[in-house]
């Protein structure tokens, strides 16, 4: 009866040891996709944060027909831009700003950190009329700016 008991006791000691191997293997693979994912989250804001925008100055251009919003746009982000399609453009009258097509001035290739770039927004199909304008810039992922400014007088 004592050679049973202890058998017994045993097999409870090395399934509890088994058990309790697999529970902290579960909670360690858990606790490893949690930390990926909040390195992840971390690692997508910081490459947010590294290009940024902001505008300089912004005027209508009256030499061109149609008349254009001319906006001088700087990265002031760590991260270059490397393509111009990925960054919305919104002008026109304070409060009813819409999405324009641009034209990038700049040189083609990246838009390095620290250089100004020149968007041109045709309006279509009248030229712009109001007294104040605002122009927003919003890139893909990164941070945007907005501007307000007046029409030449």
């Amino acid at each position: 009866m004592g050679s049973s008991l202890t058998i017994s006791h045993v097999i409870l000691l090395i399934s509890s040891v088994v058990l309790a191997t697999g529970v902290s293997g579960s909670i360690i693979y858990n606790g490893n996709q949690l930390q990926n994912n909040i390195v992840q989250t971390v690692s997508d804001a910081r490459e947010t944060m590294s290009l940024q925008v902001e505008i300089v100055y912004a005027t209508i251009d009256e030499s061109t027909t149609p008349n254009s919003f001319v906006i001088f746009a700087k990265n002031v982000g760590r991260r270059s831009m490397v393509d111009f399609t990925n960054l919305d453009v919104y002008v026109g009258e304070y409060g009813k700003a819409t999405f324009y097509p641009y034209k990038a001035d700049a040189e083609e290739g990246d838009w390095e950190s620290g250089e100004t770039a020149i968007l041109r927004a045709y309006p279509t199909p009248d030229d712009p009329s109001g007294t104040v304008f605002e122009v927003k810039i919003v890139p893909f992922r990164g941070i945007g700016a907005s501007y307000m400014f007046a029409p030449p007088p």
